[in-house]
């Protein structure tokens, strides 16, 4: 293994598991059965941020991987502000505002002279999951007394759908596939 490929898409279908394949699709990864690891780079390796993920072997082959996945659901709501109906005390409808919650999965990555780290973060909203895998990435280095002065990120967002599920992925492909028999 050389390179990990980082890539990330965004599905929506009338299932769950239909909605995680259209974004895994999006990535080019949804041929292959991914198994998660934790969230450590061999030292050896390239991260390459890329908008699809090549070929790395045949379908239905095992490809091993770190994974931040978000998958909202067509009843999904949230309060439009925190606090509810904060803001909305005058308002006709006595209702709290409703909106459809927002899909953000994200994965950082950090590398230094040695091995590396990735962080994965899921949420509503794109700063909090931005600053949420910078203070992972931060906590996971001290902790290792590692120097992973080289950072980056990336982040999938959308909307949730109303009349189907919503999936957002980031994924970091390690390598090549290599056959499951």
């Amino acid at each position: 293994m050389d390179t990990i490929h980082v890539a990330g898409g965004v599905g929506v279908a009338d299932t769950a598991m239909g909605s995680y394949d259209a974004a895994l699709a999006a990535a080019n990864l949804h041929n292959y059965n991914l198994i998660a690891v934790s969230s450590v780079v061999p030292a050896a390796a390239t991260v390459k941020r890329v908008e699809a993920v090549p070929d790395l072997g045949p379908a239905g082959n095992t490809l091993t991987v770190v994974e931040a996945r978000r998958t909202v659901s067509p009843r999904d709501e949230v309060d439009f502000r925190e606090g509810g109906r904060a803001g909305a005390e005058d308002a006709g409808d006595t209702r709290a505002p409703r909106r459809r919650p927002d899909v953000v999965a994200g994965l950082g990555w950090a590398t230094g002279p040695g091995p590396g780290l990735f962080y994965e973060v899921t949420g509503e909203a794109v700063d909090e999951v931005r600053d949420r895998i910078h203070a992972g990435l931060d906590a996971g280095a001290d902790l290792r007394e590692w120097d992973l002065s080289a950072r980056n990120l990336h982040i999938e967002e959308a909307t949730g759908e109303p009349g189907g599920f919503t999936t957002a992925v980031v994924i970091a492909a390690y390598g090549e596939s290599e056959s499951v028999l």
